[in-house]
């Protein structure tokens, strides 16, 4: 991918058509910054530790933008971990690929239609991400998360909860910071998780204004995968 002047194309973190877009994977970058007044990493690894990843665990990431949650992901399972990262987004992959680690990849993929195996990962981690879908696909992102989840594999999803007030003044420098105002509080993240045949293990609420649910796949769920084909 070349960094250049030239126009990204359009960033859909999380979503196909009809999602919210944010262009350009520098940009991106800066304003998730800026809207962690530098405490992402902290804030990040933060729910790397919710999520409850081990050593050597196969991990997905769903709607990873830019990949920054993945390589913090990628550190906690170590060399005999993998972890994968996808979105829909082209621009952002060809950014993230760059520098990922050696455990660490990336696929353009959307969430509603995951290209991955019936049980293939331990665990499934998304940041930011659910609201980005159109609202009657966020069950079906959710299932498909299940389905790729082997039983008894854990699951955790995070979203702002409320609007950062934070947020309000850094959307006071306009262009650069359209990222910051896209993020609409998800109130019913619990909700959905459970009609996507998770059990709930766990919920909280983590500065700045995040909301995060963790559950697992039931160890006696062996139908996932075709709930998930259903229309």
């Amino acid at each position: 991918m070349r960094h250049g002047k030239q126009t990204p194309e359009p960033h859909e973190h999380g979503g196909d058509e009809g999602g919210v877009l944010v262009r350009g994977a520098r940009r991106y970058e800066w304003s998730a910054a800026v809207g962690m007044l530098g405490r992402r990493r902290q804030v990040y690894d933060g729910l790397v530790a919710l999520s409850g990843v081990r050593p050597g665990d196969r991990v997905l990431d769903i709607g990873c933008g830019t990949g920054y949650l993945t390589r913090r992901v990628a550190r906690a399972v170590g060399p005999g971990g993998t972890v994968v990262g996808i979105d829909p987004s082209p621009s952002v992959i060809g950014y993230a690929a760059t520098r990922a680690p050696a455990n660490c990849t990336f696929q353009v993929a959307g969430a509603q239609a995951l290209p991955h195996a019936d049980a293939a990962f331990d665990a499934v981690v998304s940041s930011l991400a659910i609201h980005h879908l159109p609202a009657d696909d966020r069950v079906t992102a959710l299932r498909e998360m299940r389905r790729v989840l082997r039983p008894g594999g854990r699951l955790l999803v995070a979203d702002f909860s409320a609007r950062p007030r934070h947020l309000r003044l850094v959307n006071l420098f306009g262009g650069m910071t359209r990222h910051a105002r896209q993020h609409h509080p998800m109130a019913d993240l619990a909700d959905l998780v459970g009609r996507a045949g998770f059990a709930p293990t766990g919920s909280g609420d983590r500065w700045p204004s995040l909301h995060y649910v963790q559950a697992r796949r039931p160890l006696e769920d062996v139908s996932a995968g075709a709930e998930a084909s259903r229309p």
